[in-house]
């Protein structure tokens, strides 16, 4: 489990580097994107010898707020117990989420396909891609499972601002670079879930796996997530792992072969 985690963490400060430029803190690296794309946040810097104390966050978040980018941290609860005493004494809430590993038997079970819905890996130049950009930015905004009011009309609105043409061609590029693979669950043209997976060596991490708050409790979720892990397996990834959002969620993605091997801590400032 050790050397698990281990290369998990490896990973973690490795992947953020294709996108971002890293700053050191310290006992704390601050990763800030360079381009457009998702914000990244500060974690543990491999390594890094000494206690990770208030004053290491405070400083952190005191950058953050400099360059108008989250006050967000994320880690391993088993390899860096310290830094959740220290987050919570700086005035952040702390989410726990299962973090969880991909067998190494399995290769991602087929589930079964909801109608009037083609589940595939996207292409530079899918119709569905812009919309697969989108949708994991509307299915944060409104979190849980429960099905929503914000369908394709709020969709084809919050386009405009995640998939621009900028947004769209640099998603594109990584693509063909090797970089990110996407899937989506795909009605007619519009991706009602999607997610993507970013190799690093044999490792990668599926994240942004999101459902159309209207589409949702139609298995699109775990349907979009076993396409990517049936895409990592054939790539020849030997480790594929994700943070599950609570116990639900990690009792579902154990139906395709994920097991709990530690906690993903996140901090960031209370709502509101």
């Amino acid at each position: 489990m050790t050397e698990l985690l281990a290369r998990l963490e490896r990973y973690y400060d490795t992947v953020p580097r294709a996108a971002a430029r890293a700053e050191d803190f310290g006992p704390l690296t601050l990763f800030v994107r360079e381009g457009l794309g998702w914000p990244y946040y500060a974690r543990p810097t491999p390594g890094a010898d000494g206690w990770i104390g208030r004053a290491d966050v405070d400083r952190v978040r005191e950058r953050q707020r400099l360059l108008g980018v989250p006050e967000c941290f994320e880690w391993v609860a088993e390899t860096t117990p310290a830094l959740r005493e220290a987050a919570e004494a700086s005035g952040l809430h702390v989410h726990a989420h299962p973090l969880m590993v991909l067998d190494s038997r399995a290769a991602g079970a087929a589930v079964a396909p909801v109608d009037g819905v083609d589940v595939r890996v996207l292409a530079p130049g899918d119709p569905a891609f812009a919309s697969a950009l989108t949708v994991p930015h509307l299915a944060f905004a409104h979190p849980g499972t429960a099905i929503g009011p914000a369908g394709t009309s709020e969709l084809d609105v919050a386009r405009v601002l995640h998939a621009a043409p900028a947004a769209l061609a640099a998603a594109e590029a990584r693509v063909k670079d090797g970089l990110t693979v996407h899937a989506a669950a795909v009605h007619g043209t519009t991706a009602l879930c999607a997610g993507q997976y970013n190799p690093v060596g044999e490792v990668c991490e599926i994240v942004g796996v999101g459902t159309l708050p209207s589409a949702r409790r139609r298995g699109l979720a775990l349907a979009v997530t076993s396409a990517l892990v049936r895409h990592a397996r054939a790539r020849g990834l030997g480790t594929v792992f994700l943070s599950a959002g609570d116990e639900h969620v990690a009792r579902i993605y154990a139906r395709i072969g994920f097991r709990r091997v530690g906690t993903a801590l996140i901090a960031e400032p209370p709502a509101g």
